[in-house]
């Protein structure tokens, strides 16, 4: 998708991934190698000019090796950043941001003294390589500790008090070379079994302001160049830090259409040095994925201002391989044609 956006700009683009069937491969050329493959890394920056990644586990040896060489946007610190949720926490807590109760699980005993600080019910979580609800084991008693430390307990943990949230949201923004910044609407997100399922932006939303101050503070912070996204839960009335995805973001789809210019386009813009697009709305949107296959397509051509998304991936249980944003020029319109969506696709969301 950010091929995809760059070439209406005149961008061409090299691919590091280790997927051998990698999604942007028809898209430009594809390195088809390890993210620390040293000689893969020296192909890809003589290929470049200026390198990203959509990806937050790429590890910070090949983020090193790239930055040391070109342009790396954004910069590795903000991979650092968004890579350890302890440090992540941690980072939040430094700039006065609200976050959740939490202490590190590194071992059995020390998981129980955590439990005391957070209290119960809670979530495990790996600090590292988590994402779509793995690595996560919910703690509702004593007797879940030893379960959960088996499934878990090789590696460094989190201990996270479970937030009881009114809603999950998402603010995203980006920033350009001259420090210029830039918000999309709050985005109203909804998941099941960690998996993210529908996203979708609010117009005035009364925590706007609220989440760009954060949003805001934590890209100072890191000298962010790019879009970043910052995922909150709403408790009585007010954010609590729950991530961040230094990179562009699927509770951002929605902007290819929804928005006058998409993360996508934006990312690009401010890695290289271009001005920043408007994020207004173009009207009303919601964007939902599909989960472990795709709905026949035929079926998803014959509904109204439905704008299809296919990534080429293998079909697999719960894995996202593709999204659809519905457009409508109200949020009454979209209100009403929502209903008979989510029954017609229930089967794939």
């Amino acid at each position: 998708m950010l091929a995809l956006a760059g070439y209406p700009l005149g961008l061409e683009f090299v691919f590091l991934d280790p997927a051998a069937e990698a999604c942007a491969s028809p898209l430009g050329a594809h390195l088809h190698a390890d993210y620390v493959d040293q000689a893969a890394l020296t192909t890809f920056v003589q290929q470049i000019d200026v390198a990203t990644y959509e990806f937050e586990n790429v590890p910070v040896l090949a983020a090193d090796f790239v930055a040391a060489r070109i342009p790396l946007r954004p910069a590795p610190k903000a991979l650092t950043a968004g890579q350890d949720r302890l440090g992540e926490k941690q980072l939040f807590q430094q700039l006065g941001i609200p976050v959740p109760r939490y202490a590190p699980a590194n071992s059995l005993a020390e998981l129980q003294q955590a439990a005391e600080h957070t209290g119960l019910p809670a979530v495990l979580k790996t600090r590292r390589m988590g994402y779509d609800g793995k690595g996560q084991a919910r703690l509702r008693g004593a007797a879940d500790f030893d379960e959960a430390w088996r499934a878990l307990g090789a590696q460094a943990l989190i201990l996270e008090a479970f937030v009881p949230f009114e809603r999950e949201v998402s603010c995203l923004g980006v920033r350009a070379l001259d420090g210029s910044v830039a918000f999309y609407p709050l985005v109203e997100n909804v998941h099941r079994d960690g998996i993210l399922r529908t996203s979708r932006p609010r117009a005035n939303d009364p925590l706007q302001a609220e989440a760009e101050r954060h949003l805001r503070r934590l890209m100072e912070h890191l000298d962010y160049v790019g879009v970043l996204a910052f995922e909150f839960f709403v408790v009585d009335g007010q954010l609590l830090a729950n991530e961040i995805a230094p990179r562009v973001h699927n509770s951002g789809h929605w902007t290819i259409e929804g928005a006058e210019t998409s993360q996508f386009e934006n990312h690009l813009r401010a890695i290289t040095g271009l001005p920043l697009g408007s994020t207004r709305l173009r009207g009303a949107s919601l964007m939902l994925n599909f989960i472990g296959e795709l709905p026949p397509l035929r079926h998803l051509a014959a509904i109204e201002n439905l704008h299809v998304h296919q990534y080429g991936k293998t079909p697999k249980p719960l894995r996202k391989v593709g999204h659809a944003t519905l457009t409508a020029p109200s949020t009454v319109a979209l209100d009403a044609a929502i209903p008979p969506l989510q029954a017609a696709l229930a089967a794939y969301l």
